[in-house]
């Protein structure tokens, strides 16, 4: 007789010291579309006329990957306990007394056989999900791979849609006094709702960088012993020290933003300082903006920290990402019919950024322009998520350029170098050759007055070596989409609000994706990359400017 391991606080209910007249143990088999998946770790139950735990082969043997789940069902009562296993002597636990006695399950008269037991159907409808349950009253004990339809009798197969079969392999007629139950002590019982979160986040791992940080323009932004302000407080930088990210494990960056005082629409960035080199842009944040390389292409202006050069790479841009209308700060601007956001969320994957800062320490920085005392409030994860498929098969990530004047409050220009016909050019050098190359290129445009670029389509043309890898129009036609985020949006004459209007690769409250521009095998040695947009002319003090990153991704 098997053991019942990991179970909860010796509670009446659930206490099987005592002999059982009955019981059996069933093994159950999962497939998908015909094809068996987790074979090596089958569900397995143990059911006496009390009683019934959910469990798995590999919780048996104690290798299962964690957070590792289990399920005790009490039958007198139609009420079960969820246990869990967090890590190594860490269970959280939960007890659900409602659900089993609300299941909405429609008795059919068909019949079927399985493992010589005659079995009868139940149908139902969960979440839009068809599921069909064969269970058996032969054997006088209730049981099931989940509670689904445990109340019926001993279910041997459950079908989710005609394509998802978990169906009974082994059913094991268990002799009477040798089951006995072994439950830990000192584990609480919770709510189901922090239950579920505390299992969902053991899943996987949280970076957390900041934490309700204020971005403004202010004078009297002062930095900490973890967070550093730059740029009169509209850059702030925390060093993180990133563990080893694995082939195959995905990574997000999640963002939220209120207004803390600043009404507009706002760039903001997500970035790391690569370092490595002699030179780095921590050397402009901290000395000035004028320590930095300079890029002069013969419009009249020069350009600090955009390009790559021998000894200095770009900021590396993780997310760019746009504030709304002041969000939060200014919901009491009230609209009819009109329910306002209280903060904005964006999230996104950076899975093949993953090698420019696994198992490393570094910088990891946001900026938000604004010229207001109050400026933005915002909180930013990064986590790390364990798959079995590997998406991401770049091992080279190589900053190129970077046009976002992150430090526009201490004096970097604007990216206004596309008035010239050169546009951007880099040149890199690769010491092996690369692989499936691609360039992960973020774009953006800006002049918001009538005839500015943020409101007007403007292709944007990349070349390799004298040939035109790519071109394309960035344009962004759903901002409308996202009104709820923005309260102090104006309103018009002609029925939009500011913030519906389409624009130059970016919406108020969104994130700007990167297109990714495949650029086929690259040789080693030495590559010109050029990006040119027909960029618009000032009128007064009125300008354009864009907003470009670029970042070479392959593998070697």
């Amino acid at each position: 007789m098997k053991t019942f391991i990991a179970l909860l606080l010796a509670l009446p209910l659930l206490c099987f010291a005592q002999k059982q007249p009955k019981a059996i143990k069933v093994t159950y088999q999962k497939s998908y579309l015909g094809r068996v998946t987790d074979a090596d770790n089958p569900v397995v139950i143990f059911s006496d006329i009390n009683k019934t735990m959910i469990t798995s082969t590999a919780i048996l043997a104690k290798k299962a990957i964690l957070p590792a789940e289990q399920t005790v069902v009490s039958h007198s009562d139609e009420s079960y306990i969820q246990l869990a296993e967090l890590g190594t002597g860490k269970f959280i636990s939960t007890k659900d007394s409602t659900s089993i006695k609300k299941q909405q399950l429609e008795l059919l008269p068909d019949t079927k056989t399985i493992l010589g037991y005659t079995c009868h159907k139940a149908k139902t409808v969960i979440n839009s999900n068809t599921i069909e349950i064969w269970y058996t009253n032969d054997l006088g004990i209730k049981g099931a791979p989940s509670v689904l339809g445990i109340g019926l009798g001993l279910v041997l197969e459950t079908v989710r849609n005609n394509n998802f079969v978990v169906t009974a392999t082994k059913v094991e007629k268990l002799k009477d006094g040798k089951t006995h139950y072994t439950i830990p002590s000192g584990i609480k019982i919770t709510d189901a709702l922090s239950y579920r979160d505390q299992l969902w986040k053991s899943r996987f791992t949280t970076i957390s960088v900041f934490k309700d940080e204020v971005i403004n323009f202010s004078g009297e932004s002062a930095s900490n012993d973890s967070v550093v302000r730059f740029a009169n407080g509209t850059v702030i930088l925390r060093k993180i020290n990133f563990p080893e990210i694995k082939p195959g494990n995905q990574v997000f960056v999640d963002l939220t933003e209120q207004s803390n005082g600043d009404a507009y629409d706002r760039t903001g960035s997500v970035f790391i300082i690569p370092q490595g080199e002699k030179q780095s842009f921590l050397d402009g944040l901290k000395n000035g903006v004028n320590k930095l390389p300079l890029y002069d292409n013969g419009n009249g202006k020069k350009y600090q920290g955009i390009a790559k050069v021998t000894g200095y790479m770009p900021l590396l841009e993780l997310m760019r990402f746009f504030t709304p209308f002041g969000v939060k700060q200014y919901n009491y601007l009230q609209l009819k019919d009109k329910t306002w956001q209280e903060a904005v969320p964006y999230r996104q994957d950076i899975s093949e950024l993953a090698p420019s800062f696994s198992n490393k320490e570094v910088w990891v920085g946001v900026f938000i322009g604004n010229y207001d005392k109050g400026g933005h409030k915002i909180s930013m994860n990064l986590t790390i998520h364990k798959d079995e498929v590997q998406y991401n098969k770049d091992t080279t990530v190589l900053p190129l350029f970077n046009t976002v004047n992150v430090m526009e409050m201490a004096g970097q220009e604007y990216g206004m170098l596309f008035s010239s016909p050169k546009g951007l050019e880099v040149h890199f050098t690769l010491q092996k050759d690369l692989k499936n190359a691609r360039l992960r290129y973020i774009t953006t445009g800006h002049g918001g007055w009538e005839n500015g670029d943020e409101y007007l389509p403007k292709k944007n043309t990349i070349t390799l070596d004298g040939k035109t890898a790519f071109a394309f129009v960035p344009w962004r036609q759903d901002c409308g989409t996202y009104r709820l985020y923005n309260p102090a949006s104006g309103n018009f004459e002609n029925g939009l609000s500011s913030s519906d209007y389409s624009r130059s690769n970016w919406c108020p409250g969104t994130v700007t994706n990167p297109e990714y521009i495949d650029l086929g095998d690259l040789k080693a040695g030495g590559h010109i990359i050029t990006i040119t947009i027909p960029m618009g002319a000032p009128e007064g003090t009125n300008f354009s400017a864009w907003n470009i990153s670029g970042v070479l991704l392959g593998r070697e």
